[in-house]
């Protein structure tokens, strides 16, 4: 295990006990399926941490516009657009088809909107990835990664 791999297992396990402390004084007062998929969020952003990405931001909003970006990351020179689904069981849809033709029209809007806030005067190259994340209790974590899971139209 390289160095890079044993900081993102300590950093995973350090904002795991600290998400546990804030349950356990009760400020975490979210229902039950948001809580789950920011669970899942985090797991990805490790995931992708240890595949060697390198995540600039987590749960992005535009501010004036609903809807938010669950990661932006690059891989390389590529900007990657990362929506997060979750599920804590494995039933008969899977969790990337939560990913609808309307979720990609908000998705896409704020990709629009964080390339107008980048510096360069041209885009980098970007994609469009779906991330599923499936979080069955007694059983060791799966991501499931759609790289390039829909484009611009």
């Amino acid at each position: 295990m390289g160095a890079r791999q044993v900081a993102a297992t300590l950093l995973e396990r350090s904002l795991a006990g600290l998400d546990w402390m804030a349950r356990w004084r009760g400020t975490a007062r979210l229902p039950k399926h948001l809580l789950t998929g920011l669970s899942g969020e985090d797991a990805a952003f490790f995931e992708l941490r240890r595949k060697g990405y390198t995540v600039v931001a987590r749960r992005w909003s535009a501010g004036h516009q609903s809807g938010d970006m669950d990661l932006i990351a690059w891989q390389g020179p590529m900007l990657c657009f990362i929506e997060v689904k979750t599920r804590t069981a494995r039933d008969m849809t899977p969790a990337e088809a939560a990913v609808d033709r309307h979720k990609q029209y908000v998705l896409r809007r704020l990709a629009r909107a964080y390339l107008r806030l980048l510096p360069q005067a041209e885009a980098p190259p970007t994609r469009f990835d779906v991330m599923s994340v499936y979080l069955v209790p007694g059983e060791k974590c799966e991501f499931v990664h759609f790289e390039n899971a829909f484009g611009w139209d």
